[in-house]
């Protein structure tokens, strides 16, 4: 299971890479492999100001619906729209080629309660 280093991890398995007070944000290898064979991602928030934790979509898998979660607070900036069409980039390159938001933080401090690399793999017990 991949789970790289250089990344922050919340508790419920989205990863976050912060450059310049814009984090890019998607599931976890660990998320996309529980879930199976995505078939749907949607942002319904974009260009919206949420809080931390907030619901700001969901992904479809073949068995389940899933609800994904802000991080941190911040405007969502962006959504990766190759997702509506690929949206097997999830599965495929979660870290990559399967990013789901960007988000402008509004407190870049709140990055410092997310999960390092380490506490990740002892939350899903890698």
């Amino acid at each position: 299971m991949n789970i790289p280093s250089n990344l922050k991890y919340t508790k419920d398995h989205e990863w976050v890479k912060l450059e310049d007070n814009v984090v890019t944000v998607g599931i976890t290898d660990f998320a996309q492999g529980e879930l199976g064979d995505i078939v749907y991602v949607e942002v319904d928030n974009l260009y919206e100001t949420l809080d931390s934790e907030a619901v700001f979509g969901t992904v479809e898998a073949v068995k389940t619906v899933s609800d994904l979660f802000m991080p941190v607070a911040g405007e969502i900036i962006e959504f990766n729209e190759s997702l509506e069409q690929v949206p097997e980039k999830v599965n495929e390159d979660p870290y990559g080629e399967g990013w789901m938001i960007k988000i402008r933080v509004t407190d870049s401090r709140e990055l410092d309660s997310l999960l390092n690399a380490d506490n990740y793999k002892s939350l899903i017990g890698a």
